[in-house]
């Protein structure tokens, strides 16, 4: 176990680029794409607005009415009763006549420090996969977030301050952290030798910013087979047959101020197929991000191992455009996949 003191990403700020393709879809178009009902029926692109919170009012008013009166005659009296009334007095007890009590004796919850030990462990799974587990014997149902060579998601402990998760690798030699927010935590690692087999995109943000990341293989239009996103199906055995690529969603949206993220894997060395696999990130754009500022950073994993970042500020449309979509179509570097 580790006392991790502070936890530091520096990160700059980029706005959105010019040549970087923004549009925004909604209706029929976001029907043919994510099979999502109820959506006006619309395709435009526009300017935000910013809310205006008004703070005028500082304090909490209740107006009360229908107050009924008494008169004094409904007042009642109460009298002190007289010493005769029945009451008798008793003395307290001397201190000298209490029993003495050992505070050496009185029993006490000790909890030993070699019962709160926190430990980590990471095994390799197929697909570049990393089983990742944690023993927190002492921190039950507790918050913790997850680092991993610049990608960061939250979860928690259950009941018995146990964790267990599955992590695509963004480095041969991996590394995790994982951290409680008092500073105290583990770290786990292992070698990941199949990484090379694969490409491997991630996007990690925090809150309820709404971020998704699509890809579409080998042509494939929104939601027909190969279009690969975490509200579709996403298979790890035909990622690990060579067949398609495989998304999986991290973090856990329920705990306080979560960091999520979703990685996308596809299997460059072992697919029998030629062709473009087309990958994007989108943003929908929902009650609790409009007019907002939202961030988001990028990780891709070139040929030689080296991860390339890229930081996102996108100013979200007011609340009059939910339900609509925000697609970044040039954020991350669409595949060239050859057979093999």
């Amino acid at each position: 176990m580790f006392h991790l003191k502070e936890v530091i990403t520096a990160v700059g700020t980029l706005g959105i680029a010019a040549g970087l393709g923004v549009a925004m879809q909604v209706g029929a178009a976001a029907k043919e794409r994510y099979g999502v009902e109820g959506r006006p029926t619309a395709a435009f692109t526009g300017s935000t607005a910013t809310p205006i919170i008004d703070k005028t009012h500082s304090g909490l008013f209740l107006e009360v009415d229908e107050i009924e009166q008494i008169s004094s005659s409904d007042v009642i009296i109460l009298t002190t009763p007289a010493e005769e009334d029945g009451i008798s007095r008793i003395s307290a007890p001397e201190p000298s006549s209490l029993p003495d009590l050992d505070r050496d004796t009185l029993p006490t919850a000790e909890v030993r420090a070699e019962d709160c030990v926190m430990t980590a462990t990471a095994k390799t799974l197929p697909g570049a996969m990393v089983n990742l587990t944690m023993s927190a014997p002492c921190a039950v149902n507790e918050r913790l977030t997850v680092h991993h060579h610049g990608m960061m998601f939250t979860l928690a402990t259950d009941a018995e301050g146990s964790l267990k998760v599955t992590v695509p690798a963004l480095k041969e030699q991996a590394v995790f952290i994982l951290a409680f927010s008092n500073g105290d935590g583990a770290v786990a690692h292992t070698q990941v030798t199949d990484l090379d087999d694969y490409d491997r995109v991630a996007v990690h943000w925090r809150g309820q910013a709404g971020f998704q990341l699509h890809a579409r293989e080998f042509g494939a239009g929104y939601g027909e087979p190969g279009h690969i996103w975490s509200g579709g199906a996403s298979d790890i055995d035909s990622l690990i047959r060579g067949e398609h690529g495989f998304l999986m969603p991290l973090g856990d949206i329920s705990v306080a101020e979560p960091r999520l993220a979703e990685i996308y894997t596809f299997p460059s060395r072992k697919t029998q197929r030629d062709g473009p696999v087309y990958l994007s990130v989108e943003a929908e754009v929902t009650p609790k991000n409009c007019g907002l500022e939202i961030e988001a950073e990028t990780i891709e994993i070139t040929d030689g191992g080296k991860l390339i970042t890229q930081d996102l500020i996108l100013a979200v449309p007011g609340c009059d455009a939910v339900g609509s979509f925000l697609v970044l179509n040039n954020l991350v570097s669409d595949l060239k996949v050859a057979s093999n």
